[in-house]
């Protein structure tokens, strides 16, 4: 099978190709991200057309419409954010149920099960009569979404080989922000087809979903999957498929003795929160979680029309807003394709953080001084807002967006891999419902001070990446713990405190 030969980046060399094999495979994988994307970019748009304000939430139709309404209040409703909000109470919850079926069943089986969830939810949207049948279809995205984020990172994370792993992983997110291009774009043009327009964008949804669920039916599941159930011929058989190379022994062996310091972990949920070692990637892997959702990307990716709106710009003009922010974004998301493994994660984080807090400063700098309760915002000014929040998005895609997949998806050791990636997916979802839920009504009573309030967490975020985060670029997945954890200034401590513990606890004399 043709493919690029990988060159040794660590302590040992796993021969291997990046196959069509791998390549085909993660693409249709990351279709996941599609879906989620999707869902993140149509609800905003969908929410700022009138024809669904009317039925679904008439109240809102009211403020929205009424002369000398507070600009920064005119959507200011707790059943509004539900709407958007409850697709990921229910990923919180599914994904949880995830982890465990992604370790007793697989990947794929759990990528499927992902799929239609999003089938049924994009049904339920596309026919809903009532607010209650919105919900439900939202709750029904939700699982789907909480399947798929759970699988679809560690799938590509242990298929592909350590030196592409990252730009790999990442069409995971380059799928999500095309999946919010494609969601504006279509608002753009359903806004306008009266009374059903809303239909059409919400049902849309189910496109994404049979690809998805049409696609998981050809991809191999993960040897390490394979290899963990027992399945151990098909495991080695689908490794040298995936590597492209006969002498797959050495990587074999490794993901063995992975396996079998697994088996010895009756309880990876208790062992993450119990054992030393586990802490470094616990609170690596949960806090890029909060820090990705507490950048303010979502003030942008959830609300666009409505923030546009708000600024003084017409329906069509912040719909169109949008699909300019959304492109920037799967722009980026490509320059992080092509650097993940060349220059390192880190090094895109630290990089990303200086050009946010600038964007988010002078946008909270110039909302502050143009934008008043009543007024409308003067056009350049407007268009100074846009720019900026296209330098914010891209510096966003191009770091904390898809690292924030990647990074927890390859750090966890196979032990504790499915629950410790269930903490990073659940306080991911966690952070996005409670900005999904809180950010109309933080925009009403905060007005402009909210763009400093997200500034103040991206300075945060910098000392972070600068002090606690370890590089992992190009470290094979199974030796994380020796390459990168046990040499960190700090966390090697954990290591070091845990086995001191352990040798105490056998040279205590017997009762």
């Amino acid at each position: 099978m043709p493919g690029i030969m990988v060159e040794s980046c660590s302590g040992k060399d796993f021969p291997a190709k990046l196959t069509s094999q791998v390549l085909v495979c993660s693409i249709i994988a990351a279709f996941g991200g599609l879906m989620f994307g999707y869902d993140i970019g149509i609800s905003g748009g969908v929410t700022s057309m009138d024809d669904f304000l009317e039925k679904f939430f008439p109240l809102v139709y009211v403020k929205k419409h009424r002369a000398r309404e507070d600009n920064y209040c005119k959507y200011d409703n707790k059943y509004l954010q539900l709407f958007t909000s409850s697709l990921y109470l229910a990923a919180i919850l599914s994904s949880f149920a995830a982890s465990f079926f992604c370790k007793l069943w697989g990947r794929k089986p759990t990528i499927q099960v992902a799929s239609i969830f999003f089938l049924v939810g994009a049904i339920l949207n596309a026919v809903a009569q009532n607010l209650g049948m919105l919900i439900a279809g939202r709750l029904c995205l939700g699982a789907g979404v909480g399947f798929g984020n759970q699988a679809v990172p560690l799938f590509i994370s242990e298929i592909a080989p350590a030196k592409y792993r990252g730009g790999l992983n990442i069409c995971f997110q380059l799928l999500i922000t095309i999946g919010i291009l494609i969601a504006n774009i279509i608002n753009y043009f359903t806004s306008n087809l009266h009374p059903y327009g809303w239909r059409i964008s919400l049902g849309g949804a189910a496109g994404p979903a049979v690809i998805l669920l049409l696609g998981s039916i050809l991809i191999s599941e993960t040897p390490t999957s394979l290899i963990e159930r027992g399945k151990i011929e098909k495991g080695l058989e689908v490794l040298r498929k995936i590597r492209g190379v006969d002498n797959v022994d050495k990587e074999y062996l490794e993901i063995l003795n992975a396996i079998e310091l697994a088996k010895q972990v009756k309880s990876p949920f208790r062992n993450l929160i119990t054992k030393r070692s586990s802490w470094p990637q616990l609170f690596c892997g949960t806090i890029l979680q909060i820090f990705q959702q507490f950048t303010g990307i979502n003030v942008v990716m959830f609300y666009a029309p409505v923030l546009f709106q708000t600024m003084g710009l017409g329906g069509d003009a912040s719909l169109l807003s949008a699909v300019v922010t959304d492109s920037i974004n799967v722009a980026a998301t490509l320059i992080a394709i092509f650097t993940v493994d060349r220059i390192g994660r880190r090094t895109l984080l630290i990089e990303a953080v200086i050009q946010m807090l600038i964007a988010q400063s002078v946008m909270g700098a110039t909302l502050a001084k143009h934008l008043k309760a009543t007024n409308v915002m003067p056009k350049h000014s407007a268009m100074v807002v846009l720019i900026l929040i296209c330098v914010f998005v891209s510096g966003f895609a191009w770091s904390w967006g898809p690292l924030g997949w990647l990074i927890p998806s390859e750090i966890f050791p196979l032990e504790t891999r499915s629950a410790g990636f269930f903490f990073a997916v659940s306080m991911n979802m966690l952070c996005t419902f409670l900005i999904a839920q809180t950010f109309l009504s933080m925009l009403c009573h905060m007005r402009s001070g909210i763009f400093f309030f997200f500034a103040a967490w991206i300075v945060v975020m910098g000392l972070f990446a600068i002090f606690l985060l370890p590089e992992t670029k190009g470290i094979p997945i199974d030796e994380m713990n020796e390459k990168v954890w046990k040499k960190h200034w700090l966390w090697k401590r954990c290591y070091k405190k845990e086995t001191e513990e352990n040798l105490e606890e056998k040279s205590l004399p017997l009762s």
